[in-house]
C-alpha cells in the first residue's frame, strides 16, 4: 500500500459526496443507484455541511497523487446510529484501490484519533452482504449489536 493517510483538508470536504457514494453497497451484477441518490436527506445527513461541527472528524488516503479513499464520523441518526454520544462512522475507497490494506489503516487511523478524542466506541451499518467489509469490521473488533435484516449495526470500541 503506498498511500498516505492524513486529515482532510476544508478544501477537499466536497470530495465527501464522491466518497460517500461509493459507499453504498452494489451486490454483484446489480447496477448502480443513480448519483442523484445523494440528495436524499437520509444520505445527505452524513456530508452536509460536514466539518462545522464539533464531531466531525475526517481522514483521507492519497495515492498516486489523488484522494482515493476517506474515513469520516460525526454524531448523527443515520442507518448506524446507537446513542446520542457515539459517532457513526462512514468509509469508503475508489473500487481500483480495493483490497490493497488502505481501508485498514483508514480504519486504524479513525479509531486511534477517536480513542484520543475521549470516544469509548463508534458505530456503523454494512450491509450483510458486503461480506468483505464485515470481515474488515470484525478484525479490527467491531461487534454485531443489532441485526437488521439485510444489514447489521456494528460497535467498535476505541
Amino acid at each position: 500500500m503506498n498511500a498516505v493517510i492524513r486529515p482532510i483538508r476544508p478544501s477537499e470536504i466536497p470530495l465527501l459526496s464522491d466518497f460517500l457514494y461509493e459507499a453504498i453497497f452494489v451486490p454483484k451484477g446489480q447496477n448502480p443507484p443513480p448519483r442523484d441518490i445523494l440528495r436524499q436527506p437520509e444520505l445527505q445527513v452524513y456530508i452536509s455541511n460536514f466539518g462545522q461541527y464539533a464531531d466531525d472528524l475526517c481522514y483521507v488516503a492519497e495515492a498516486d497523487g489523488r484522494i482515493v479513499g476517506a474515513v469520516w464520523t460525526r454524531i448523527m441518526n443515520d442507518y448506524g446510529h446507537v446513542d446520542d454520544q457515539t459517532p457513526s462512522l462512514s468509509i469508503s475507497l475508489y473500487k481500483e484501490y480495493r483490497g490493497q490494506g488502505i481501508g485498514t489503516a483508514l480504519l486504524q487511523t479513525m479509531l486511534e484519533a477517536l480513542k484520543a478524542k475521549g470516544y469509548r466506541q463508534v458505530s456503523l451499518s454494512v450491509q450483510k452482504a458486503n461480506e468483505t467489509a464485515v470481515r474488515m469490521y470484525k478484525k479490527a473488533g467491531f461487534q454485531v449489536v443489532k441485526d437488521k435484516g439485510e444489514e447489521f449495526i456494528m460497535v467498535g470500541k476505541v
